[in-house]
């Protein structure tokens, strides 16, 4: 009896394993002919999302200048004349998007054509508040290829018509932990996705085709 139980929970173990890297490659190969790489080949989209990263002190992480910097290049090549920075503003002195804000500004991109997204903590709620929020229909998101898999998925099955620009193929400190921890957040994701929970926050609507100002603060 005690190895028939045994043998119960080694094969569980192993559907459990086969099922978190099932559903981490089945979000990889259905989202993969989405990212591109060559900015000629990208339509023109409502809007170029940028997703946050952390900050240090008052400037953007090594990981987030990288993005900005590819978001600021799809916006000079006309990709769209809107850029959403969607971040961490839960705290006065944690203040993600504002310090993305004014990085683009550096860059010559007008402040009206820069939104922020305070209550982007997360993948799901930066892409929650962009269709529910921002009413965006269509954008190409901005971060790292590993990243954005889980973020086009999440748009996709929220029925954003999405694209991925990845930034430049860096190696970051801690990128295998990185890489495991990203595997369950595609699961997680895809989980949610199935039932599509609101975001922690919501608030009034934004119009894109407005002026960023309207999200200062």
């Amino acid at each position: 009896m005690k190895k028939i139980i045994i043998i119960f929970f080694v094969l569980l173990l192993l559907l459990f394993i086969v099922l978190i890297f099932g559903i981490n490659f089945y979000v990889k190969a259905s989202t993969k002919k989405r990212i591109i790489n060559d900015i000629n080949n990208i339509p023109n989209v409502d809007c170029i999302l940028v997703l946050g990263a952390g900050i240090d002190g008052n400037k953007p992480s090594l990981m987030l200048k990288d993005r900005l910097n590819s978001g600021i290049e799809l916006y000079d090549n006309n990709i769209s004349n809107r850029i959403i920075m969607s971040g961490d503003h839960g705290r006065i002195e944690h203040d993600e998007v504002n310090i993305m804000k004014n990085y683009a500004m550096e860059y010559d991109i007008p402040s009206n054509d820069i939104f922020m997204d305070h209550a982007g903590f997360s993948t799901y709620d930066s892409i929650y508040r962009l269709k529910h929020i921002f009413n965006v229909k269509s954008v190409v998101v901005v971060t790292q290829k590993y990243h954005l898999y889980r973020s086009i998925y999440i748009a996709s099955s929220l029925g954003i018509d999405a694209y991925g620009y990845p930034c430049e193929d860096i190696k970051y400190s801690g990128e295998t932990y990185r890489n495991l921890r990203e595997v369950l957040a595609r699961d997680k994701d895809f989980l949610k996705t199935l039932y599509k929970p609101k975001s922690t926050y919501l608030g009034d609507k934004i119009d894109i085709n407005g002026s960023g100002d309207i999200t200062n603060d």
